[in-house]
């Protein structure tokens, strides 16, 4: 599969028609004929059965058809509930559908419940497994700021040079929030609580901003990067943060008043949870929209740069909050 846009193709241009479709009035001899006749594709597991206006009514799995008297009929031996993909329906449904059911094969049906084709997982198993994984791998390396091939059989000195400048970003968001540390200085030395729930603060925020970057990265993919799509993200990504926001807010606040018993920094902490999610969601929705605007590669740069910019507004916010608040 060449990637997201694939899934939304025609499952019917991917179905298999070498396949024989057995009637519910033959018997296992008349069934075994007709196959040797019309012979099989490379992967048969189903055996699917029509009446006599050629409407699927039942499958039969190879075992029972080997393993049955030969004068036994279809009908008795079929399964009569057979879960069937309308042929107007995409591969996406197609795989939602091999997912919940774990079958290895679909029979396509048109309107009148006619099969015109079959799907099987070979079609996920082959392509998506040979191919989308190993991209997978190599998104998530991007995602750290190099790529996978290029670090192959590199030489100690070129995986520096490929590595080192992405790690200026971390370096440099680092030296900020030192920097902001050293500025609310007075602000870490009154309210010591603050101190203690800064990792939890920046881990949250972190998370957040990456689950964000990788939904973004995937959506420009397959979607043209245009405002009308930004807006739509942004608003979904507005709803994302004030749920997720007031979850992770509620849940630390409560955390931080049963253990420290100030109501104040619990506040705080809670309030600075809540914003710094929102941040994390915008930063994770807009570094990588920009880079891409930019006509630069989203998926090298956006994860140091999403993570540096989410850290260093995450101190600010929690900071400044500290300050007024306690």
């Amino acid at each position: 599969m060449s990637g997201p846009a694939h899934l939304h193709e025609s499952v019917l241009a991917h179905a298999r028609t070498d396949f024989a479709l057995l009637r519910e009035t033959m018997t296992i001899d008349e069934a075994l004929a007709v196959i040797r006749e019309r012979g099989i594709g490379e992967r048969i597991i189903y055996f699917y059965v029509a009446d006599a206006t050629a409407r699927l009514i039942g499958v039969l799995p190879t075992r029972r058809l080997l393993t049955a008297p030969g004068a036994t009929p279809l009908s008795e031996l079929m399964i009569r509930r057979v879960v069937a993909i309308p042929q107007s329906a995409t591969l996406l449904e197609a795989c939602e559908l091999f997912v919940l059911y774990k079958f290895f094969a679909i029979p396509v049906i048109d309107e009148q419940r006619r099969v015109t084709g079959i799907i099987d997982i070979g079609v996920f198993a082959e392509e998506a497994l040979d191919l989308a994984e190993p991209e997978k791998v190599n998104d998530m390396f991007e995602t750290l700021g190099f790529k996978i091939t290029q670090m192959q059989g590199a030489s100690p000195l070129k995986a520096f040079r490929l590595r080192f400048p992405w790690l200026l970003a971390t370096i440099g968001s680092g030296t900020l929030g030192a920097l902001l540390a050293g500025i609310f200085e007075a602000t870490l030395e009154r309210a010591i609580i603050i101190a203690f729930f800064l990792a939890l603060v920046l881990a949250l925020a972190e998370s957040v901003s990456i689950q964000s970057m990788t939904l973004t990265l995937q959506a420009l993919r397959a979607e043209k990067l245009t405002w009308p799509w930004f807006q739509r993200s942004a608003r979904r990504e507005l709803l994302d943060a004030l749920m997720l926001g007031a979850g992770c807010g509620g849940l630390v606040f409560a955390i931080v008043w049963l253990w420290r018993g100030t109501l104040a920094g619990a506040a705080v902490i809670g309030a600075s949870v809540f914003g710094s999610v929102g941040i994390a969601c915008f930063a994770g929705l807009l570094v990588p929209s920009l880079l891409h605007a930019w006509k630069l590669d989203p998926k090298i740069a956006a994860g140091p740069i999403t993570l540096a910019v989410t850290d260093v507004l995450t101190l600010a916010l929690y900071f400044s909050l500290a300050t007024w608040l306690l």
